[in-house]
């Protein structure tokens, strides 16, 4: 199980509370940071995702840990009916609204206030579940990941995008570098929230990823599990299905 990191370490609220304030305080600059942070390759491996989940002709998606909706926008280049997107926080998710009007997509692209521990929908609605980058965010990992299971249709996909570390030298001594030197520095420059980079960098060191996270998506129930490393082993997509 993953080492539980939260963003505010002399706050006594719950790990789920704390990033939903997190979340809220930071998300006027999220887009324009993540882009600087991630040299702006998250774009690149969004779109993986999208071509993946495509590939099985969902009709509802449902995006969970949405954010500002950088995922359910790129999803709804699908042939998706409908796009779900689900957060813990408003600021994000209003945020996200303001994009998604701007791109007159609010026929297809839905966004709710939600907790991914405790999904408000019915069994088997989804065919497709998508997580960038919020799946390590959960307070209870396996409860979130049986609760995406339990939404998703049987055969659907379920599909994650998150951190990873890389293995290889010199990959590995530069991503810790960065991560835990630079981009802490970066959001405390830029930031109004001086912890929310530090916690981010920090939880991503040491969430489970590979075979690990692969090994508990089994435990909960999922099958043809696969992870693909993306660019040097920084991120990771993961792919799963429903029996």
């Amino acid at each position: 199980m993953a080492e539980k990191v939260k963003p505010y370490k002399d706050s006594d609220l719950s790990k789920k509370e704390q990033v939903a304030t997190m979340f809220d305080n930071i998300s006027k600059e999220y887009d324009g940071l993540n882009r600087v942070i991630s040299f702006g390759i998250d774009v690149k491996w969004r779109k993986k995702v999208v071509n993946l989940v495509d590939k099985q002709n969902p009709r509802h998606i449902l995006d969970i840990a949405t954010g500002t909706g950088d995922l359910a926008i790129n999803l709804a280049e699908t042939h998706a009916e409908k796009i779900t997107g689900l957060d813990i926080s408003e600021g994000m998710l209003e945020i996200g609204k303001q994009k998604i009007s701007k791109r007159q997509l609010n026929n297809r692209i839905e966004m709710v206030v939600g907790d991914s521990e405790n999904l408000p929908f019915k069994d088997n609605t989804f065919d497709a579940i998508t997580v960038a980058f919020g799946i390590r965010n959960f307070e209870n990992l396996e409860k979130g990941l049986g609760e995406i299971l339990r939404v998703l249709k049987p055969s659907g996909i379920f599909v994650i995008l998150e951190t990873s570390v890389p293995t290889k030298t010199p990959f590995k001594q530069g991503y810790n570098f960065y991560t835990k030197r630079i981009m802490p520095l970066i959001g405390k420059l830029f930031s109004k929230d001086k912890s929310a980079y530090t916690y981010l960098s920090e939880s991503a060191s040491v969430f489970p990823y590979g075979d690990k996270l692969n090994n508990i998506l089994r435990k909960i129930g999922f099958i043809d599990t696969t992870a693909l490393p993306q660019t040097f082993g920084v991120a990771t997509i993961y792919l799963a299905s429903k029996e």
